[in-house]
């Protein structure tokens, strides 16, 4: 991957060649400034002859995909995994967060009006602004180390109802599956007969409960997590005693996202950098560009098709990067040990000089800490779980990184794919 240079100032220039990095480090003329990727600050003044360079940006609701390039070369490549265990870490803050006010002050008013959605215009969940901040925050590392002059972000928009249902049309999508009903539970009865779906009456119990296939807070309360049991399999199921055989119906919380950020992303660029140019493009698009120029599948590549410059020379690896949680403040575990013990979920700040996630060498291997010792050794791995040794003495590892909340690693990239012969590509 090539050397990204910053003046004098720390504004943005060219990249350069590792070797002419090394000259300018030699002759005291740059300063690193990062490790990965390996960024250098000159410290003398230069002219500052520049290209255009257009940014790609894949958007999605796991991945980022991120290419650079100019007409003749491609100056950056990444993929970025977002984090996505949000949702369960409210929904746990909120449920101990009711029974601790219900155990300290049982007779709390209810306060509907306080809550922040209602103040403030234009709020989303936190879960969904968590990866808009993300994708923001990967492009903004990239105008801090390249001279961009136009982004272009892939977006889309999902019809929900044509994806339950390939044959809906006209007054139909005003007419959704729940028409006619008083609510959801009198709908799933409905659908499913009035009949325990597992023992299919044949317990013969009358009472019959509606059950959700996965947890309500990741799963909701959408029909398709719901299912029909008589209390007696109801019960049963949650003593252990049965399996379920039915799975929870298609989730769309990825397409949800993807209609809700399309325009959110674009707007907040346009406002942060009114002098770039900023447009976006669709999957069609990208996906022509790809086949048609015979490239392989990957974030990255769709990030490079949807840049523009497609006679660019690409590179051979690209930078992934791990989003990790930075901050944990919850004092104990919620499981209670023999003796009335609550064991401490915070972990020291550092043992033996290291920290969680840090990345250090050890036999000429670069990896991560995934799990620290009290007495020293520690669990060392890559991002992608490969375990570089379970419990490694800390005197034999050598620090590279701290820890950051994107923890980035340089892998090989996808080699090219060969163009079908006789199959020709309408545009």
């Amino acid at each position: 991957m090539r050397v990204f240079v910053l003046n004098k100032r720390g504004k943005p220039l060219m990249p350069c060649s590792p070797a002419k990095a090394r000259h300018l480090l030699k002759e005291k003329k740059a300063i690193v400034v990062r490790r990965t990727p390996f960024t250098i600050q000159l410290t003398i003044a230069t002219g500052e002859s520049k290209q255009p360079v257009s940014l790609g940006v894949d958007a999605g609701y796991k991945y980022v995909g991120l290419s650079a390039s100019t007409e003749k070369a491609e100056l950056y490549a990444s993929e970025v995994e977002l984090r996505q265990g949000i949702t369960d870490l409210l929904s746990a803050r909120r449920a101990l967060r009711r029974a601790r006010r219900n155990r300290k002050t049982r007779y709390r008013a209810p306060r509907f009006d306080n809550r922040i959605r209602t103040k403030r215009k234009g709020w989303l969940a936190p879960s969904v602004e968590n990866r808009i901040n993300a994708h923001l925050s990967r492009i903004e590392t990239v105008l801090r180390m390249l001279p961009v002059t136009k982004i272009t972000v892939e977006t889309a928009s999902f019809d929900m109802q044509l994806l339950k249902d390939p044959d809906i049309s006209g007054k139909e999508y005003q007419e959704g599956e729940q028409l006619g009903f008083w609510n959801v539970r009198e709908y799933v009865l409905f659908r499913d007969g009035h009949v325990c779906q597992h023992c299919h009456g044949r317990l013969k119990d009358p009472v019959l409960n509606v059950h959700h296939l996965k947890s309500r807070r990741t799963g909701g309360d959408s029909p398709g997590n719901l299912i029909t049991l008589c209390e007696t399999c109801h019960k049963a199921l949650h003593r252990g005693e049965i399996t379920l055989k039915a799975k929870r119906g298609q989730s769309f919380r990825a397409e949800t996202f993807m209609g809700i950020m399309r325009r959110e992303v674009l707007d907040r660029l346009k406002a942060s950098h009114p002098k770039l140019e900023v447009q976006n493009t669709y999957g069609y698009r990208t996906k022509h560009a790809r086949i048609s120029n015979g490239i392989a599948k990957s974030h990255c590549a769709d990030a490079f098709c949807i840049a523009g410059n497609l006679g660019a020379k690409r590179l051979g690896e690209f930078l992934f990067q791990k989003q990790t949680r930075r901050n944990n403040r919850q004092i104990h575990k919620l499981s209670i040990l023999k003796g009335s013990l609550r064991k401490r979920n915070q972990a020291p700040f550092e043992v033996k000089g290291f920290r969680l996630f840090d990345k250090v060498a050890y036999q000429g291997e670069e990896g991560f800490i995934f799990g620290r010792r009290s007495s020293g050794f520690f669990d060392i791995r890559r991002l992608d779980g490969t375990r570089i040794s379970a419990g490694i003495n800390y005197k034999k590892l050598r620090l590279l990184e701290k820890r950051r909340t994107y923890l980035p690693e340089i892998r090989t990239a996808v080699a090219r794919r060969p163009r079908p012969e006789g199959r020709g590509l309408r545009a």
